[in-house]
């Protein structure tokens, strides 16, 4: 019998690498395949510094929802590109500062949605959901999002790691103006992406492309990530490598440049 190829079982691809597991496997996590594997190995071979990039983009993860729900006062948060649960997830650092903090989380991977749905589990105080959708649909994440998360109040919209698997710089440009236009003033975005001001990026995109998965990645430059932060007021210290934005104080000096830059920004 074959499988619906709609269905979540359907959709599980487990003969190309999918970048979810791949970043799982960089990660140290257990939940990827043979093929995730064998690609996460070829990439790492050519380019050694892609597992710390990958680890570095997770640490920036947790500083900016620390900063936002610290520093900002957020406490409503919707996280594109969910990934594979790992330690340290979205709600559960957010809902360490504030336990009513709302999450929603969203992505379009049936085994990430699988173990979301088991493992993404909220405090009483606060709520935690998942949406099954596609980036490239920002209407239908805002529609579902809206069910959790109040449209009314200051929301930290997360895209960590997940444009650069937009290649059309047009597109990749409108899925953000719409989602930060439905934002209300006071709102925030963290943004993170590959970076081709790194010359390894270059090795590990053309590297990862070959590698036959469904999700090809196309980098992009410092001046080309910082755009899509127009209109928007870019926190301090702006759009720099992802180890490099407001580090935890260490006696060794700044941390080295990963592939992954990021910033965080606010909407008027």
């Amino acid at each position: 019998m074959s499988r619906d190829a709609a269905s979540p079982a359907g959709r599980l691809q487990i003969d190309r690498p999918v970048s979810a597991r791949v970043w799982d496997y960089w990660l140290g996590g257990k939940d990827h395949y043979e093929v995730d594997r064998r690609a996460g190995e070829a990439v790492a071979r050519q380019v050694p510094g892609i597992v710390a990039a990958a680890r570095g983009d997770r640490l920036f993860l947790g500083r900016c929802v620390r900063h936002l729900a610290g520093e900002r006062g957020i406490r409503q948060f919707l996280d594109i590109g969910t990934g594979l649960p790992t330690a340290d997830n979205t709600h559960e650092i957010a809902q360490r500062v504030a336990p009513e903090c709302r999450v929603v989380y969203v992505d379009n991977d049936p085994l990430v949605l699988a173990h979301a749905r088991a493992l993404l589990t909220s405090t009483p105080e606060g709520a935690t959901s998942y949406i099954d959708a596609d980036m490239r649909d920002p209407g239908a994440i805002l529609e579902q999002a809206a069910e959790t998360l109040d449209f009314g109040e200051p929301i930290a919209l997360m895209m960590l790691a997940v444009l650069h698997l937009i290649p059309d710089d047009g597109q990749a440009h409108r899925i953000v103006r719409e989602l930060v236009a439905a934002l209300p003033p006071g709102s925030h975005l963290a943004l993170s992406h590959a970076c081709l001001d790194v010359e390894a990026t270059q090795t590990a995109v053309r590297t990862w492309n070959e590698t036959g998965t469904p999700h090809p990645v196309k980098a992009r430059t410092r001046a080309e990530i910082t755009a899509f932060f127009d209109g928007l007021e870019l926190i301090e210290p702006g759009v720099v490598s992802c180890t490099r934005w407001r580090p935890e104080p260490n006696p060794w000096g700044e941390p080295p440049e990963v592939m992954t830059f990021g910033g965080v920004a606010r909407k008027p």
